[in-house]
């Protein structure tokens, strides 16, 4: 069986040499071709297929949604799913990190604030550390924070760590759930002995929570995460995806690196779980089959 990646990251940023797919908030992609290329992302969740078909495990429309899936066994699997964690596994970003961001700069007595519409803005920027020092340097550092490049490193990094610490007590009080569908395919994955794995550029401490927290010590065990500082860029660079690939031994691969939904024939909100399912392991079979039939 041919190493193929299925990979379900958050869409692109803005277009770039490492931009993917989407312009949209809100993109979640099924990325596959023989391509040696690997993108990374950062907004939200669509699945994005290529020539929908009827029959022999292939999609099927339907008026509510536009397109249903297939529950017919694959004949062909991938060899991994990667998953992004933010906006994917659960929606952290405006009720998760944003808040825990607030409640640290409160907590500092900074007075600073990052509604809704600016942490949109500030999203496009990634990594939190980095996040929050581009902030500062545009609106000015307040007055009670450091003034020496390096004093101010050590700071954001305070900032930080407290952060984590506050968005992880967000995740084991479960007040942020998983997204629709999330553990029904990680189930059906592992049921058939595809590899799953969390890349994330966020903190890895707060990655492993929401996976061990949320998908239970059962299904964490056998999922390997990818997070933190261990890529020397941030997102959208696919340097994380890249390193997960190599240590999964499989061959990073992409549908296309370009911002286009021509080609496309189906577009999933959500993956979803009955009875609005919309994506589920065995419609992931039949786009690796469509390589080898069409």
């Amino acid at each position: 069986m041919a190493s193929t990646i299925v990979s379900l990251p958050f869409a692109a940023l803005p277009s770039s040499s490492n931009a993917f797919l989407t312009r949209a908030k809100g993109s979640l992609l099924v990325s596959l071709s023989r391509e040696r290329s690997l993108t990374s992302s950062q907004w939200g969740t669509k699945i994005c297929v290529n020539k929908a078909r009827i029959g022999r495990g292939m999609i099927k429309r339907s008026a509510s949604s536009g397109v249903a899936c297939s529950s017919s066994s694959p004949s062909v699997l991938p060899s991994a799913l990667l998953f992004d964690c933010d906006g994917v596994l659960v929606d952290t970003e405006k009720d998760g990190h944003r808040i825990s961001f607030n409640d640290t700069f409160e907590e500092k007595g900074l007075g600073v604030t990052w509604d809704v519409d600016l942490y949109g803005e500030l999203l496009k920027i990634g990594g939190g550390k980095e996040r929050m020092t581009a902030y500062f340097n545009k609106t000015g550092w307040p007055e009670n924070t450091p003034k020496s490049e390096e004093e101010r490193k050590e700071f954001i990094a305070s900032l930080h760590k407290r952060k984590t610490e506050l968005f992880m007590a967000l995740i084991e009080k479960r007040l942020l759930p998983l997204r629709p569908g999330v553990a029904k395919l990680i189930d059906q994955a592992l049921e058939k002995g595809v590899k799953v794995a969390v890349c994330s550029t966020s903190n890895e401490k707060a990655v492993s929570a929401i996976v061990s927290c949320l998908l239970g010590p059962e299904r964490a065990e056998k999922i390997k995460i990818f997070a933190g500082d261990v890529v020397p860029h941030k997102k959208p660079d696919p340097a994380i995806y890249l390193l997960a690939a190599e240590t999964l031994a499989v061959d990073p691969s992409s549908y296309t690196a370009d911002e286009d939904f021509l080609n496309a024939d189906a577009i999933f909100d959500f993956i979803g779980d009955p009875p609005e399912e919309r994506f589920d392991l065995a419609f992931c079979g039949s786009l690796l089959e469509k390589q080898y039939v069409s």
